[in-house]
């Protein structure tokens, strides 16, 4: 197999706490935060999915999709308040970096290789959340589906990369907490990494098929 000249890192989940921002809000929120924070998180997927499947005419953005999973999210849980959801939205919007992202950007730079994001954010919004983490400058790229306007994990997000920086999917490591996001990029030929934080269950028989991680910080190591 030819050495890996790249390493794409999904944003949300991966280098990017999504959990944090619904956190700062716990109070307000009550002893059930994890679960609407889950709840959250899984409708705003739903709606990337199924716009993807119902064609171009339904496409809309990843920022409108948090919003509307938001929106929703909070009736179900029976919040109302228009300052709840203003300071959800803007903590969504400089999710931190976990602690270990900034070594493991610097040492992979410090080898040579590549390292960029591909994420289902919009342009603005990556761009706010990079620089509120503090890693814009231990990024080549951040690749935004935005560009083509469908959702991961549809085959044509994976290509992204490839044509950025010319390199085949099989000469770049693929990192990302997501399962589904997983195995939509060994679809593709990339060779990918899965980061289990909450050292959830196997999915789509990945354990086997690609390196599992507690966090990031073993990653340089195994490249």
């Amino acid at each position: 197999m030819p050495d890996i000249r790249a390493v794409i890192f999904d944003a949300y989940g991966t280098l990017l706490d999504l959990n944090a921002p619904v956190l700062a809000q716990a109070e307000r929120i009550g002893p059930h935060w994890r679960r609407f924070s889950a709840d959250w998180r899984a409708k705003q997927l739903e709606y990337t999915w199924v716009r993807s499947l119902t064609g171009p005419a339904h496409h809309r953005d990843f920022w409108r999709c948090t919003e509307d999973a938001l929106d929703w999210v909070s009736t179900r849980h029976g919040f109302s308040d228009p300052g709840l959801r203003a300071a959800l939205l803007d903590a969504y919007r400089a999710c931190p970096a976990y602690p270990e992202v900034p070594a493991v950007l610097r040492a992979l730079r410090g080898r040579g290789l590549a390292t960029a994001i591909l994420s289902n954010g919009e342009p603005g919004m990556l761009g706010a959340a990079v620089a509120a983490a503090g890693i814009t400058d231990l990024l080549d790229d951040v690749l935004s589906v935005e560009a083509i306007g469908v959702f991961k994990p549809h085959p044509l997000v994976y290509r992204l990369p490839e044509r950025r920086f010319g390199h085949s999917a099989a000469a770049m490591a693929f990192v990302s907490a997501n399962a589904w996001d997983t195995q939509g990029a060994l679809a593709c030929g990339y060779r990918v990494f899965r980061v289990n934080r909450a050292r959830d269950p196997d999915e789509y028989g990945l354990r086997g098929r690609a390196p599992e991680l507690d966090d990031l910080t073993k990653l340089p190591a195994l490249l």
